[in-house]
């Protein structure tokens, strides 16, 4: 017989949100890895905070938020407020109980800054890779470097001379609106005589010859070779250089004094670079152009370059997934220090799954 579609107002239960969540569910195994971190990182939250005065959201919760937010795609503050208003999955994984409130996603927002001048998101990365190293999941001697363009969150309409000094509320334009019509066509743009005034800090850059020309920052990863594992990554303006300079940077603060291998794309290959990697107590493993190639036999010989070449290529997928799943094909943000911080949430997002997918395998063939 048909049953009845009896509506219910309210609801009683007895069941704590822990026992509602599946025990095979995939976040179950990344809150427990969550958790141990933020634990570790307590004094450094402590030191953040004045000893006095009304409570604030809690730094651990803010930030189990925000990688819920790359970790499911949510894609503004507001609606990640709206999905643990009703969410029963989200409230578990932040800490949240049924009946207690929601933050304002203006409140939200304001508690962030926090963290973004503790640089705490920095940090939760680096204690990220930290405890990969510590399961012995990362390689100390392989790696691999590679940058991407991250859009910016500014139009070409805001790219304009720097001489006019333009305010980005200004709305006198003969269309009577903000956003009037533009045509630059046939103008010499760059980002000497150029700024964007809706975003100063971005660039116009263009990834190949060819692609068109985008305002845009520059991330940079270094990938270690076993399991696909980001160990260090930053965001940096867009510039020639600035692939390089970032990846050198990178490989100067790796620690331990043995040599290591680096792998990176035609794009390393300069004379430059490749001196500055060995003096540096690291071999390069970069792909060789077709002219003018600054690796040599002395290299190549070597089995190791071969397999370097074959699995740098997995740092792609770090790329596809923080631009898909993360949503960062486009930031949301303005300035370096903020596309920064959301860059590096998502990297600590991306080694969080990968750390629960290899233990997931590990557990099947042991």
């Amino acid at each position: 017989m048909r049953g009845n579609d009896k509506q219910q107002a309210y609801m009683f239960s007895y069941l704590s949100p822990e026992e509602r969540v599946p025990q095979d569910h995939p976040l179950r195994l990344i809150k427990t890895m969550v958790n141990e971190i933020l634990r570790q990182m307590s004094p450094e939250f402590q030191r953040m905070y004045a000893g006095e005065g009304r409570p604030s959201i809690a730094p651990e919760k803010l930030l189990r938020a925000l990688l819920l937010q790359a970790l499911f795609s949510v894609r503004s503050e507001r609606r990640l407020m709206e999905e643990l208003e009703y969410n029963l999955l989200f409230r578990w994984f932040v800490g949240l109980n049924m009946d207690d409130p929601v933050w304002v996603p203006t409140t939200f927002s304001k508690n962030r800054e926090r963290l973004l001048q503790g640089a705490a998101v920095e940090k939760l990365f680096a204690r990220v890779a930290e405890y990969a190293q510590a399961l012995d999941l990362a390689s100390d001697e392989h790696f691999t470097v590679d940058g991407t363009l991250i859009e910016a969150w500014a139009s070409q309409k805001s790219f304009k001379p720097k001489s006019e000094n333009l305010n980005p509320r200004d709305g006198d334009n003969q269309d009577g609106g903000r956003n009037q019509e533009v045509d630059f066509k046939g103008e010499q743009r760059c980002n000497e005589t150029h700024a964007s005034v809706t975003d100063p800090q971005a660039r116009l850059c263009r990834k190949g010859p060819g692609k068109e020309a985008r305002l845009c920052y520059q991330g940079h990863v270094l990938m270690e070779n076993r399991n696909g594992l980001v160990m260090n990554g930053r965001i940096t303006q867009a510039t020639g250089t600035a692939e390089r300079d970032a990846a050198l940077s990178m490989v100067a603060e790796q620690p331990g004094a043995h040599r290591i291998t680096v792998a990176g794309d035609k794009g390393y290959d300069t004379r430059q670079f490749v001196q500055k990697l060995r003096e540096n107590r690291a071999t390069p493993h970069v792909a060789r152009k077709v002219q003018h190639s600054a690796i040599d036999s002395r290299t190549t010989r070597h089995p190791g370059y071969q397999i370097s070449q074959r699995i740098r290529k997995r740092v792609e997928e770090i790329f596809g997934w923080i631009k898909t799943v993360a949503m960062l094909r486009k930031t949301r943000h303005r300035g370096v220090d903020r596309v920064n911080s959301c860059f590096m949430l998502a990297l600590a997002g991306y080694n969080l799954v990968r750390m629960r997918n290899i233990a997931i395998s590990r557990s099947f063939r042991g």
